[in-house]
């Protein structure tokens, strides 16, 4: 199992690079069992909506 740590750097890798299907998995499984990397994920995906909403 990934440390958070790891699993923050794919989540911020997810949004440059599609991640391998091993990447993928250990970061599906550690979002089932870690509620900070979660939040750490939604808020991540809330900026990127942000900046391809207001993208000049």
């Amino acid at each position: 199992m990934k440390k958070c740590r790891q699993i923050t750097e794919l989540i911020s890798h997810k949004a440059d690079r599609p991640l391998t299907g091993g990447e993928r998995l250990a970061l599906h499984l550690h979002l089932l069992i870690c509620p900070q990397c979660r939040e750490y994920a939604r808020q991540i995906e809330l900026v990127q909506q942000a900046v391809k909403k207001f993208k000049l």
